[in-house]
Formats: C-alpha cells, structure tokens, sequence
C-alpha cells in the first residue's frame, strides 16, 4: 500500500509536512513527544539527517520510533557522510522497516557545521541516490541483476531552492531530479509569494512535479538577522523583519506571518511544508490560523 503522503500528492489534494530534528544525543523522547504533537495537522513529519552538518541521532532510528508511534515519516537521506554501499544498505533498510517516504539530499557541506574536520564523503549527489532509489524500486541489484527478494515501494521525493539566483540552473537539475526519480518537491523556506509563483508557474508545473512550499517560523527580528546572515539562499524581506521587530509578541506575529504564508502558498502549490526549528508546537496553530484542516478532506 502506498504511503498517505504519496496518496493524498497524487490525488491532487491540499499536503501538508512537517519537519523535526533528531536529538543530539540517545534520548528520543522529546523528539517523538514533538512530533506528536503534529498528529493529525500533518500528513507526513520530515526527520533531518545531519542538517546543518551538525550532529545528530540517525534519521533512520527516529524514522523507525514514528511508525511505531503510528506516525508517517520522510526519511530525509543526505549524501554527505556515507558513501554508496552505506547508502545503499540504508534504503533497503529503510524498505524493511516500512518506511515509504524518502526525500534524497545532496547535505550542507562540513564547513557550516561545528566538526570542520569531519571529512565528506560524497560518493553519491541527490540526483545519483534518486537514481538508486529509482532501481531498487525496479528489483535491480548495483552489481548483479535484480534484487534476490524482489524490487523495494518507497516514494522519491527531492529538495528545490526556488530563492536560486539562477532559474535556468535550478531547472536543469530539477529536470535531471524527475528523470532520476523524483515525484514531489519540498522546498527550502520561502518567504515570498511572487518568488514561489515563479517558480512554480516556471519550473516545476512543467515538470509535473507537485511542490511542498517551504514555510518557516520566525521566532524574532534577531532570528530573521541571524538565518539571513547564516543560511545560504535565504532572504527574509525587510518588511517582515520590521513586523517582528515592532511587535508586543514577537513570536504571536511570526505566527501570523507563517499563517498568511500558508494562505498565499496554497493558491500557488499543492502544498506546504512546515519547519519551526525547536518550536514545532506552534505548528498546528499556524495551520489553525490558515483554515488547514486535513479531517475535512
């Protein structure tokens, strides 16, 4: 059976997604008591894989606790700290566990994160693994024919930038990402509407790529600062970092920004995808303020 995530995409349907991080240390219960939290507002929960090329328990441990959890996870795969055969064993792991969704990652590389002297790996790119992910789902096996007990069901999606500089670029590889596997699109955070129109109307509509929009919880004024400085491609506007800098309550009205977010891109893309870095408690309120209701589907 395929996943909810997968249906309710390929139904034409309003999807909704969410992200949590693993925590950094052996103790999940804080991040499985977070993502219970999205229970019922969220089709699927994103689990981040070394984001930020920061340290973190495994996307695929956590992946594993929310279906026992009964919850839908992604499993996010990032490229960057193991090589192909890793890689490799880690999707066919993933198969067995029952996990369905997948969206394959390239990875932040080393130098933005706090252990500069890990060494990458990179034997694979996000286009090379949705590749993979696109044979196993075929029954081939890398080395010898097929795959002894059969092909594997997981559902391929990728990660887009529509803030790139350079949309013929990002439309090459998005067109390479859909030959190589990928059937829907998460984006990174976007924090305007004619930006996410262009996109869409000029990228991945063509493509028939369903696109996930990025939208992400600013906390403060001096968290806009702080992502604009630190994270690559992001640009949140002026206007919306004076809003939250006049604000009696900072984090009420980065509320009501993600909730008119939410509005907006949904005239646009078929859906979104939420992300609220250690406060994903806020998320169903956001949808809340949005009018999303997934019972009413």
């Amino acid at each position: 059976m395929s996943s909810a995530l997968q249906r309710s995409l390929e139904s034409g349907g309003v999807t909704i997604t969410a992200e949590i991080m693993p925590p950094r240390g052996a103790d999940p219960s804080k991040a499985i008591a977070m993502a219970k939290k999205l229970a019922g507002s969220v089709h699927a929960i994103n689990v981040t894989d070394g984001s930020r090329a920061v340290m973190k328990m495994s996307s695929l441990s956590v992946c594993k606790l929310l279906l026992d959890a009964k919850l839908e996870p992604v499993l996010q795969v990032a490229c960057r700290d193991r090589n192909r055969i890793a890689l490799q064993a880690d999707l066919l792991g993933a198969s067995a566990l029952g996990i369905k969704n997948v969206l394959c990652l390239t990875g932040d590389p080393v130098r933005v994160g706090d252990q500069q002297n890990a060494k990458p790996v990179h034997d694979f790119d996000s286009i090379q693994l949705l590749r993979q992910l696109t044979a196993f789902n075929q029954g081939e096996d890398p080395v010898s024919n097929f795959l002894p007990d059969g092909e594997t069901k997981l559902f391929a999606g990728a990660a887009a930038d529509p803030n790139c500089n350079s949309l013929s670029g990002l439309r090459l590889r998005l067109k390479r990402k859909k030959e190589a596997g990928a059937r829907f699109l998460q984006t990174q955070m976007v924090m305007e509407e004619k930006v996410l129109k262009s996109f869409c109307n000029e990228i991945a509509d063509p493509l028939g790529l369903p696109v996930l929009a990025g939208v992400f919880l600013l906390k403060s004024a001096k968290n806009a600062r702080f992502i604009n400085r630190v994270v690559p491609g992001a640009c949140i506007p002026d206007s919306l970092i004076t809003r939250l800098e006049s604000a009696k309550d900072p984090i009420a009205e980065g509320i009501n920004i993600a909730a008119e977010q939410v509005q907006k891109f949904l005239e646009i893309a078929q859906g979104v995808h939420m992300m609220a870095i250690k406060a994903e408690q806020y998320i169903p309120e956001i949808l809340e303020k949005a009018g999303v209701n997934l019972g009413q589907q």
